[in-house]
């Protein structure tokens, strides 16, 4: 499909949130899907990413993830210092800040006339643990995280008992995860704790382990991985249109 793009600045509790919206040119009401950058907010690869998704009928939105702590419009380089910031950026902000993000989302995309009202969660990295984090809303229907971090450690800031893997049984959609093999951020023994507390808690769930490294999704340096790129893009399209068309 052809598709369009804008810009809306979304109030939060924690201030203006500028988010990009991709969605399809032909007039109808599609459902949405929230899509979470990784730390560096939204690169060229992330837009193409979104671009793909709302090209298969999907509105999709991109926000900046961490709004609180730059200037609009911030976007990280693929270097030292883009990363060093990062990561900074993400151990400043607590969960619950993204989760006021999520709820601002979700209002948003529920009001607009070219929307059908159900809403879904994706997202790379950092951005896979915030779709996984969204997921907890029980407005979401589906989520697709890739090779997210930091929910195995529970080192992100939040308020005591809410993090993110200990609130999974608030999660009601269904979830698929997917992770690399060689990935250095999430550990076998990490991913085995992931699996085993969504096992636990009876998820409707699919898990899936790749030979790749972590980010090869990126379209740019040397991890990207075109094939998997392309077989996990289909995944997330047969499970947004099955979970949020009907």
């Amino acid at each position: 499909m052809i598709i369009q793009s804008s810009v809306s600045d979304i109030a939060t509790p924690s201030g203006t949130m500028r988010t990009s919206v991709f969605r399809p040119v032909a007039e109808g009401r599609y459902p949405a899907i929230i899509f979470y950058s990784e730390i560096f907010q939204q690169t060229a690869p992330i837009t193409r990413s979104a671009q793909i998704m709302a090209g298969h009928g999907f509105v999709v939105l991109v926000p900046e993830v961490f709004h609180e702590l730059n200037p609009i419009g911030t976007v990280l380089a693929y270097d030292d210092e883009g990363k060093d910031k990062g990561n900074a950026d993400k151990f400043a902000k607590p969960l619950e800040q993204h989760d006021s993000d999520t709820d601002a989302m979700i209002d948003f995309v529920q009001a607009q006339a070219y929307c059908n009202g159900n809403v879904g969660s994706m997202g790379v990295c950092i951005g896979g643990h915030l779709a996984f984090r969204a997921a907890l809303n029980p407005a979401i229907k589906a989520t697709f995280c890739l090779y997210a971090t930091d929910i195995h450690s529970s080192t992100l800031p939040c308020q005591p008992g809410n993090d993110s893997l200990t609130r999974c049984d608030d999660i009601q959609g269904e979830l698929v995860m997917i992770f690399g093999k060689q990935d250095p951020h999430v550990s076998s023994e990490g991913r085995k704790l992931i699996y085993n507390t969504l096992e636990q808690h009876k998820l409707n769930f699919s898990w899936h382990e790749v030979n790749a490294q972590h980010a090869f999704m990126r379209d740019e340096g040397e991890r990207y991985d075109p094939a998997l790129a392309l077989k996990n893009y289909a995944m997330a399209v047969e499970l947004f249109q099955r979970r949020l068309h009907g």
